[in-house]
């Protein structure tokens, strides 16, 4: 196996999009299955829990640095700007928000977090689409707070008010899709063993 050099240092802040902003606490070489392999070991304070990211799958699984200061006011605006309707059948709206969520950079989070909101004004959300529309905005909070060097309570106050901007500027309308659509499955799977909604990665055996 030819060796991977880390994008990412030890005590740098990441996003894991389906975990949050944590720090890489250490780079170490296990061994799976006769191979040393690199792993970043990062730590998430919000869930206090520990991931093991295998280096070469960092960028597959959407691990990147912490947005600028620019990009983080740049993504406040977003939210506050005129929005496009969704779709009124929550699968296929599911579907579409768990595709930007796996995508994952801050204006990919933030477009979740503002069509969710506006819907949720229109109808109750469903709980899968609660949950998505919960963690998008935690990220997003976490994130900007960091970039920003703000309080989370500042940056959650600063992202609700634009919310409430738009949504007092435009009226919220939808738009019926035709043809029906398979139920999505709860949760961000990967076909390489990696799973990024479980908070802990199953460690190789020594």
């Amino acid at each position: 196996m030819d060796y991977v050099h880390p994008e990412f240092h030890v005590d740098q802040q990441v996003v894991y999009p389906s975990q949050g902003v944590g720090k890489i606490k250490a780079i170490e070489n296990r061994n799976f299955k006769g191979v040393q392999t690199p792993y970043y070991v990062i730590y998430f304070e919000v869930s206090d829990m520990i991931s093991m990211i295998p280096v070469e799958k960092a960028y597959e699984l959407g691990i990147r640095p912490i947005v600028s200061p620019e990009e983080a006011e740049e993504a406040l605006d977003f939210i506050g700007e005129k929005y496009d309707p969704m779709p009124s059948d929550w699968k296929l709206r599911y579907q579409l928000n768990l595709d930007l969520l796996k995508k994952g950079s801050v204006m990919d989070i933030a477009a979740i977090v503002r069509s969710l909101y506006h819907r949720s004004q229109i109808k109750e959300l469903p709980i899968m689409e609660r949950k998505l529309y919960d963690s998008a905005k935690k990220l997003m909070e976490d994130e900007i707070a960091f970039s920003l060097s703000k309080n989370h309570e500042d940056v959650e106050r600063m992202i609700f008010e634009r919310l409430e901007c738009a949504a007092s500027e435009e009226g919220i309308a939808d738009y019926e899709p035709e043809g029906n659509i398979a139920e999505p499955d709860d949760g961000v799977g990967n076909e390489d063993g990696v799973d990024p909604i479980d908070p802990v990665e199953e460690s190789p055996n020594e």
